[in-house]
């Protein structure tokens, strides 16, 4: 039988053991963000572990309102990310913010349809045809509210009819919790059009879809917000990470990924 290792060997591997998982739980940190995040956090998230090394950056994407959902009920993370106003307004009301969130980007909708196009939807009134399959985000989703705010005001422009939003709502066969979900059903043939942000147009959609742009008058901007929350169990890196995203290098990655950059405007009147 071999000899049993000393009593204070013993005791000092097990602090160093104790002392690793401590360091390894609170180096943890987890991100709430809006589906719609996805790829360009994700690449935050590998620069943030590179910059902080022996951190890790753990990511929850989901609709907006389903993060707020999660957080009410008692969800541990460290930051938030909303892809609008409203949903970061009630996580303040809430109490669940550890400071005033920050507005860091903005977002455009646009249509996508299938590659091979097989309704022949090749411009925005096409929507109203009968018997199209439209699919979209819920109305409590983001991206749902603003497709519905979009399509009012195309109602009654020029070259679209008074009951456009109606008779577009009418072909509506399927309501997503996120909008990437949207893109999926499209991208795959199973939605003759859908509404989704341009970010959501990656090169996989890029190649399975075509566009069909939302002119500026019409369109809704979707307005990005971040802070940390007040449960964070690691609070320093959470606002290093806000920083992360706020800061010119973040900004870079987030329009590389179709978002709109936080503007010199907003930096200015500390929006939201």
């Amino acid at each position: 039988m071999g000899a049993s290792l000393p009593a204070s060997l013993t005791l000092a591997l097990t602090l160093l053991s104790g002392a690793g998982r401590a360091r390894a739980q609170s180096d943890l940190v987890t991100v709430f963000a809006a589906a719609s995040l996805t790829e360009a956090f994700n690449e935050l998230g590998r620069r943030f572990e590179r910059e902080h090394p022996g951190t890790r950056v753990r990511f929850n994407y989901a609709g907006s309102q389903q993060l707020v959902l999660q957080l009410q009920q008692g969800a541990e993370a460290d930051a938030f990310a909303s892809a609008d106003e409203r949903w970061m307004r009630t996580a303040q009301e809430d109490g669940l913010l550890a400071g005033a969130p920050t507005l860091f980007a903005r977002n455009r909708l646009v249509v996508i349809v299938p590659a091979g196009n097989p309704a022949r939807v090749s411009a925005l009134p096409d929507l109203a045809r009968p018997g199209l399959k439209i699919v979209l985000a819920a109305e409590a989703v983001p991206a749902g509210r603003y497709t519905r705010q979009a399509l009012d005001k195309l109602a009654g422009a020029a070259g679209f009819p008074a009951d456009y939003a109606a008779l577009v709502l009418a072909n509506l066969v399927s309501e997503e919790d996120n909008v990437k979900a949207v893109a999926t059903k499209v991208e795959l043939g199973e939605a003759d059009a859908g509404f989704v942000y341009r970010s959501d147009v990656r090169p996989g959609v890029a190649r399975a879809t075509k566009v069909l742009e939302i002119p500026n008058r019409y369109n809704v901007i979707a307005a990005y917000s971040i802070a940390p929350l007040r449960g964070s169990k690691h609070i320093a890196l959470a606002r290093r990470f806000v920083e992360l995203v706020l800061g010119d290098s973040g900004q870079v990655v987030l329009e590389r990924h179709g978002l709109t950059r936080r503007s010199a405007s907003d930096t200015a009147a500390g929006r939201p």
